[in-house]
This record gives structure tokens, sequence and C-alpha cells, in this order.
């Protein structure tokens, strides 16, 4: 819902000369700024590294839900897969901004009782550590979908 929603937002800025979005499977998206590779596997990146380059902002909206994760896992797929496209971009684009989508409740100490939010004050603190130009951690704690995204959860 947060990527879909920063790619509606790119698309529609003036400002915004070109978008690059990475998925697994294609958006359904159609715009003449966007750009859009498919790619199966987010830890391993050199194949697609060129197409990369000459980007100065990233607004990494990945995420998973940690509900019924084991912390391995969620490590894994927060803290690692973030880092990897992190080091990736830091190596092509040093005077890129990197946006990282976090949550509210995030525990920067990484020291708290709550598993995720360890986790994601871990990857908000490494991430701070890279050479980017800047590196933002929004903290949403609700998002209101705008109408005609696909991807959103009703509440009950």
């Amino acid at each position: 819902m947060v990527g879909e929603g920063v790619l509606h937002e790119c698309l529609n800025d003036p400002d915004v000369e070109k978008v690059l979005i990475i998925n697994r499977k294609p958006s359904g998206v159609s715009n003449t700024k966007l750009n859009e590779i498919i790619h199966k596997d987010f830890f391993a990146l050199t194949a697609i590294e060129s197409q990369l380059k000459d980007y100065n902002a990233c607004f990494f909206c990945l995420g998973v839900s940690s509900v019924g994760m084991k912390e391995e896992e969620y490590f894994k797929l927060t803290y690692e897969l973030t880092m990897n496209f992190a080091k990736s971009l830091v190596k092509l684009n040093p005077e890129m901004s990197f946006c990282y989508i976090s949550g509210v409740g995030t525990d920067s100490s990484e020291k708290g009782k709550m598993m995720w939010a360890r986790v994601k004050g871990k990857t908000e603190n490494d991430l701070m550590k890279l050479h980017f130009k800047k590196v933002y951690a929004f903290r949403p704690g609700y998002l209101h979908p705008e109408s005609g995204m696909k991807n959103t959860f009703k509440l009950l």
C-alpha cells in the first residue's frame, strides 16, 4: 500500500522526471516517466545494478508484517534485504537521498521487548551510517488509502 501511494505521488509530481520501480511481478501501471524492472531475487542485485545508476532518491517501501514470523526470518526480510539494497544504491548513487518506510513504535535502542521494533530500529540505525547524501526514516502510525489505490487494506 505504501509503495503504490509513493508511486502515485511521484508520477503525478511535475518535479519528478523519472521513476524506477523494482518489482517481483508487473505493477500494471503505465506512464511515460515510469521504468519497471521485474526481478525475482532482491538479495541478488548484480544483474540489474547497471539500471540503478543516476537516481537521486529512493523510497524503500518494501516490508512485511512480523505476525507469525520468527525473529530470524523477519530479520532477513526486513534488515538484510533493506541493507543489501541500500549498500548497492549508495555505491552507485552517493548523492542519493534514501527514504525508509519504518513504523511507529520502532525501537532505536535495539533493546526493547518487541522483536519487530528492535529489527526496524537496527535497520534505521545502520542505514544512517551509510554514506548517502541524506537518510530519512518515516514512522507512520496510520495510512489512509487514497481512492483508486488497488493494494489497500480495509479496517473491520
